[in-house]
């Protein structure tokens, strides 16, 4: 299994001017605006630590799924949450030849913790032996900040800002997931049974 981002998040979906407040940094100064690739960066790499520990997409972009097999035969869980819709499945065999799955023979489980596909027959289509099934689709909460659920968007700017206190900090000391941030992800954090299956 390879899960890809085929978009990346816009600069100008990311809450540069509220996050500057957030650090309460000076402003009026004629340098205003010098820091926000300092800024941006620490807000991705905070939206990557709190996506890879929830398992969720926090802004919206679009993601491929390669798998050489299913998990199930009728079912397949997706890797992230949620999951606003299924563009399009398609099978690649060995010699690269591409048959696209007609959206009709299966249809989008949504649900917040392990959205999933699953065939309207009884099962899902054979994929080629040496090929892979690819599955694009779009995951995230929404394409705008304010389309976060509050506490994953406090969560971000809490972990961006200890990334940009400690900017200097080469020991790495208290480069651990502060308490605050784990308690604010803490209901998004994806349970996982029976191995992980399905």
């Amino acid at each position: 299994m390879m899960l890809r981002e085929e978009t990346a998040v816009a600069t100008s979906a990311l809450p540069l001017v509220e996050f500057r407040d957030h650090l309460r940094l000076g402003t009026g100064f004629g340098d205003l605006g010098a820091e926000d690739a300092a800024l941006e960066a620490y807000l991705r790499a905070a939206m990557a630590a709190i996506e890879g520990r929830t398992a969720k997409a926090l802004l919206a972009r679009d993601f491929v799924l390669s798998l050489e097999a299913w998990r199930g035969g009728a079912v397949q869980a997706l890797p992230v949450a949620p999951v606003r819709a299924v563009l399009e499945m398609q099978l690649v065999d060995r010699a690269g030849a591409i048959t696209v799955i007609e959206p009709e023979r299966y249809r989008l489980i949504e649900d917040m913790q392990r959205p999933r596909l699953e065939a309207f027959s009884a099962s899902l289509p054979t994929i080629p032996t040496g090929g892979t099934a690819q599955i694009r689709f779009t995951g995230g909460f929404g394409p705008r900040w304010a389309d976060l659920p509050v506490d994953l968007g406090q969560a971000v700017f809490l972990l961006a800002a200890q990334y940009f206190e400690l900017r200097h900090d080469s020991a790495g000391a208290g480069s651990e997931m502060p308490f605050g941030v784990l308690a604010l992800i803490e209901r998004w954090r994806t349970v996982r049974m029976l191995g992980g299956r399905g």
